[in-house]
């Protein structure tokens, strides 16, 4: 439990310059650190998820703190750590020679010049890098004793987060993954992890987990979802599904209760946060029409804690702010209110183990 200032009073707004949800607190005092990875290299669509840790910092002072049903757990310390310079800056340098990769597969289809061809190896050497950091980072919290969460950048960020957890556990759980998309492409563009790579390179991890739980997907290529259909430890609840059975008379208890039945006791959460409506989120880098309101997908985490499935770990990516206008704090209002939603289910979730 931290140890609050006397003046401190839960009702009132505070600033983001005393920490995250505006609460002063020491990673040395905290029950769960964030680890921000300001990582867009692959991106493929729109750029700016490298600011998404920043934004919901902003955002978050302006939330209560109150969750009903659930203790305080923000007593308890959530801590943001600083963003690693040395991420910011490869990030800044290999962004724009991705982008040239990039510009000419949308023109020509395939890489020919052994220049970019050497470039895009580069690429890959330096997320890996970032993923092996991640992971070290995340590893030396947990032996401190600390949960941990990671909060991207795009959604190749939490890669070392979920192999440090595939160690630890030695496999023994499920990735529960909200997302508008499978993100099951083989090494996308040549990345070989690539933000729509991410579940695909996690289900090849030497400890992968034992199932792979999708919900909310609606935009994916034929190949993904053969490969899904044909990996046994894969169960995806696409969209257009969920909705099906909306309009047919079917409750969302109902939907969500098949979700948590195809989970053990042990769950990862990964949120892309494009698998909310788009109105949600509407400057991440890849929105997509459809996708789950917040009071669903708060539903949803909060019946699988009270199943008496235990959160290890979760991560929040994608969240994007306005490149346009500083002052709208949309994005990273959402993404703060999902995160502080998954930081509180989550430390429930660990009550009395």
């Amino acid at each position: 439990m931290i140890q609050f200032a006397p003046d401190f009073d839960p009702s009132l707004t505070g600033s983001a310059a005393d920490g995250i949800y505006g609460i002063a607190t020491t990673q040395k005092d905290a029950a769960l650190v964030y680890v921000p990875v300001p990582w867009e290299v692959t991106t493929s669509y729109g750029n700016g998820t490298s600011r998404g840790p920043e934004a919901i910092l902003q955002a978050s002072p302006q939330l209560d703190l109150f969750v009903r049903g659930a203790d305080n757990h923000y007593q308890k310390g959530f801590h943001l750590q600083a963003a690693n310079e040395e991420i910011v800056a490869l990030n800044r340098s290999f962004k724009v020679v991705a982008e040239r990769i990039q510009e000419v597969l949308e023109q020509d289809g395939r890489l020919t010049s052994d220049e970019l061809l050497a470039v895009r190896e580069d690429v890959n050497v330096a997320s890996a890098r970032v993923n092996e950091w991640v992971y070290q980072q995340c590893r030396s919290l947990g032996e401190m004793g600390k949960q941990v969460a990671v909060i991207g950048g795009d959604h190749s960020s939490p890669y070392g987060l979920i192999r440090y957890l595939g160690e630890k556990h030695q496999g023994d759980f499920a990735v529960l993954h909200v997302d508008a998309h499978l993100d099951l492409r083989d090494a996308y563009q040549g990345f070989q992890f690539s933000h729509a790579s991410i579940m695909r390179n996690v289900m090849a991890l030497p400890q992968a987990p034992r199932a792979l739980v999708q919900v909310g997907i609606r935009d994916f290529c034929e190949e993904e979802a053969q490969f899904a259909a044909g990996d046994p430890r894969i169960q995806v609840f696409y969209d257009e599904d969920i909705k099906a059975r909306l309009y047919e008379g079917d409750t969302f208890a109902a939907i969500v209760d098949d979700v948590i039945a195809a989970l053990p006791e042990h769950v990862y959460i990964s949120f892309d946060i494009d698998g909310l409506r788009p109105d949600l989120c509407p400057h991440t880098g890849t929105p997509v029409a459809g996708g789950l309101e917040f009071e669903q997908a708060q539903y949803l985490i909060k019946t699988l804690v009270r199943s008496g499935r235990r959160i290890i770990g979760f991560d929040l990516c994608e969240v994007c702010p306005n490149p346009e206008d500083a002052a709208d704090e949309w994005d990273g209002n959402v993404g703060a209110r999902i995160l502080f939603m998954l930081s509180t289910w989550m430390l429930e979730s660990q009550k009395g183990g």
